[in-house]
């Protein structure tokens, strides 16, 4: 009887492996959100600001500014609804944008989010990333890396070896910017894995009113924060973008394990 409830515990566990993922498409009060098997909202689009950051993870990702505020390429893991790809290609004019997708599915929405098509300077690639960057023929000043398939973040994007892979595509002022779901409770073993890459040259945030860690791991030592100037990059670099981004810089200093949520003073 046990043998048998574990056949079908085992073969319940594959048919859920093996599933196809849907992609659904829906909008409510002038937001437009993609969904993996009507799951969590993977990607959100205000259809009056298609370019703007709907998400507050998204916004948190772009405190790569504070150590790369003039990248020339940025690569980007995972296209969802578009969101971070669009708001590079927006405000970035000198960067070239490159994004990676696994799932056909998803890139074939990408007229529904607005997403522009490929250009000189703009392109989505159909490829599993983790195959692409173990192959080392890219270089990326910033790796935005947000691959979630319908079950989380895959391994093949959050493994050590994968990481690996990202620090030898970055170049000698690389950012790699990695948003982990603190909901699996998995933060501090992939916080791990790329201390062990970047030699503990990596700091984090979490995403305002999420369950969203945000890191950010530097390749070089020379581009580790200089923290009595930060405050004022923060504020120049957020009011030029609008962004939180001195919110972002005091999260980056001061939190040491991603179980506390509280800051200084607070």
């Amino acid at each position: 009887m046990a043998r048998r409830l574990l056949n079908v515990l085992g073969d319940f566990a594959r048919f859920l492996i093996d599933a196809p993922v849907t992609t659904d498409v829906d909008e409510e009060n002038g937001v437009r959100t993609l969904r993996f098997n009507g799951g969590v909202a993977q990607s959100a689009m205000r259809v009056d600001a298609p370019f703007d950051l709907a998400l507050s993870y998204t916004e948190t990702m772009m405190g790569f500014l504070l150590f790369n505020a003039s990248p020339r390429h940025i690569l980007v893991v995972g296209l969802g609804g578009g969101s971070l790809s669009k708001y590079c290609y927006r405000h970035f004019p000198q960067a070239h944008i490159t994004t990676l997708e696994i799932n056909p599915d998803v890139i074939a929405l990408r007229d529904e989010f607005l997403i522009p098509p490929d250009n000189e300077r703009f392109r989505i690639v159909h490829t599993d990333a983790a195959a692409c960057l173990a192959r080392r023929d890219l270089q990326a000043d910033v790796i935005l890396l947000d691959g979630y398939d319908a079950r989380g973040l895959p391994e093949g994007l959050s493994s050590e070896s994968f990481y690996a892979d990202c620090w030898q595509v970055l170049t000698a002022q690389g950012v790699l910017v990695a948003n982990l779901w603190g909901g699996d409770g998995g933060g501090e073993l992939y916080l791990d894995r790329l201390r062990g890459v970047f030699d503990d040259r990596v700091w984090w945030s979490p995403a305002a009113g999420s369950t969203n860690l945000v890191a950010f791991a530097v390749k070089s030592a020379r581009r580790s924060p200089q923290w009595a100037r930060i405050p004022q990059k923060a504020q120049a670099l957020g009011k030029r973008y609008r962004l939180d981004l001195p919110h972002v810089a005091r999260n980056m200093r001061w939190r040491q394990n991603p179980d506390d949520l509280s800051l200084p003073g607070e």
